[in-house]
């Protein structure tokens, strides 16, 4: 079990390091909510590995057999590669790459907020919003939340392969 995790899971976070440096370098032209289209299918293609691995697992290490709890687990361990690759890039691209992402992401939100708001619920989102970026904009709050975020969609992919491949 243990050489399928770190098999897969290293194919994952070079799979998500690759696709999400990627996207942030060929896709600085593209509006915040094209690239987070990108960065999400990013992390979906990384994470197909789970499958991939709990395959593998059930089918070359374990008699062909696979448990829905023994899948997550093989899920959920293939999955904290992906995260890491996808909170270390993440880290890299704001604190190197474009230091100023958090500001220039705010600024945007803002914009289009503005557009579809009253002047009155603007401000008040306004405030909300430059408050919460303040709060968790760091480059660490990012990578945290980017990690967290990879994890969970990778619990949703392990889960839903492990119902697909579950044999007793």
């Amino acid at each position: 079990m243990k050489n399928t995790i770190i098999k897969y899971g290293v194919y994952s976070l070079i799979t998500a390091s690759v696709l999400f440096l990627s996207a942030f370098l060929l896709g600085k032209n593209l509006d915040f909510s094209t690239q987070a289209v990108i960065g999400y299918a990013s992390m979906v293609i990384s994470l197909l590995f789970v499958y991939f691995g709990i395959k593998h697992f059930r089918d070359h290490e374990n008699d062909g057999k696979v448990s829905l709890t023994k899948a997550i687990v093989i899920g959920l361990l293939i999955s904290l590669f992906a995260a890491l690759g996808f909170a270390i890039v993440d880290y890299i691209y704001t604190t190197q790459i474009n230091p100023d992402f958090a500001s220039e992401y705010l600024a945007q939100s803002l914009k289009e907020m503005e557009a579809t708001l009253s002047p009155a619920e603007f401000e008040e989102q306004k405030i909300a919003l430059t408050k919460q970026m303040e709060d968790y904009g760091g480059p660490i709050a990012l990578a945290s939340m980017m990690f967290l975020t990879v994890m969970v969609i990778g619990f949703i992919i392990s889960l839903i392969s492990g119902l697909i491949l579950q044999r007793k």
